[in-house]
């Protein structure tokens, strides 16, 4: 990518990754329900989600638009069909439990297969931490809930419940739960915001985000869109026991959902992970 300290990015001092889809994925990858002898094992939930792809971010109308800062973004894109949800995940792990911060430049819209604006057709566009230290799973979950049944909603919602879990196979080893549902939302106080959206359907303007999360207290520390700062101290990430295998997990999930039959699309122009490590030594982690 460009120097990560140009433009709007304004990492901490150690850099987890700095990916530019210009470069290919770079590791992202579709997200796979949990399954054990038969894929038939999957909830059902999870057998149709849409994984990433590489966007040039071509038109019927303008031609290739490309991305923010070069050629590519990574796209999530829907089925048409409501609720549909796109999925991109991440894998990697944390060396050390210290505070966390994520930025992303990214834009959003319906695929531009109608002559009207269709500015309601796309549903929620969202980011999700998937964290284990030694005493417990924590995934922090944000999203930017843009319309609801077809009428526009355009603010910050998290989510704190912790879903159902289910046995997945005869082994006892395998488990699985659906935690990207419509259910158990709840809205960011004070987190109502326009975010800019041009006159037609195949115009695109990119938004930054900045989330901040340490990983010490497993709590949030910071939510920025665009001009927005918005206060997030009294957040309750989603918490659950440890789980087996997942030592040192950071795991970093985008996902896009369909508000209308018709599919929602989600750009990443690029995301940055960086970290201060030397913050756990000075609390004398």
């Amino acid at each position: 990518m460009n120097p990560p300290h140009t433009g709007p990015f304004r990492p901490l001092p150690d850099i987890i990754y700095a990916d530019d889809f210009d470069c290919g994925l770079q590791g992202w990858t579709g997200l796979i329900g949990n399954y054990e002898h038969s894929l038939d094992s999957i909830l059902p939930e999870y057998r149709d989600l849409r994984p990433p792809m590489l966007s040039n971010a071509t038109t019927w109308d303008t031609g290739t638009g490309g991305s923010a800062t070069g050629t590519y973004s990574m796209k999530l894109a829907t089925r048409a069909k409501s609720r549909s949800l796109a999925v991109g995940v991440k894998r990697t792990t944390y060396p050390v439990a210290c505070p966390l911060q994520l930025e992303m430049l990214f834009t959003f819209k319906p695929e531009a297969s109608q002559l009207r604006l269709s500015l309601a057709d796309v549903g929620a566009v969202g980011i999700i931490f998937d964290l284990q230290d030694a005493q417990r799973r924590v995934m922090p979950h944000l999203r930017y809930l843009n319309a609801i049944n077809g009428e526009l909603a355009g603010r910050w919602q998290f989510k704190q419940r912790s879903p159902t879990f289910h046995d997945i196979g005869d082994s006892g080893d395998t488990v699985s739960h659906f935690h990207l549902g419509p259910d158990g939302w709840q809205d960011l106080p004070g987190g109502d915001q326009r975010l800019c959206y041009n006159e037609i359907a195949t115009k695109q303007n990119w938004h930054y985000l900045r989330v901040g999360f340490d990983l010490a207290t497993m709590s949030f520390t910071a939510l920025q869109c665009n001009d927005r700062h918005f206060d997030v101290s009294t957040l309750e990430p989603m918490t659950m026991p440890s789980m087996p295998n997942l030592w040192c997990m950071l795991n970093v999930v985008l996902f896009a959902e369909a508000s209308a039959d018709r599919r929602a699309f989600f750009y990443a122009d690029s995301v940055l992970l960086s970290a201060d490590f030397d913050a756990a030594k000075k609390d004398g982690r």
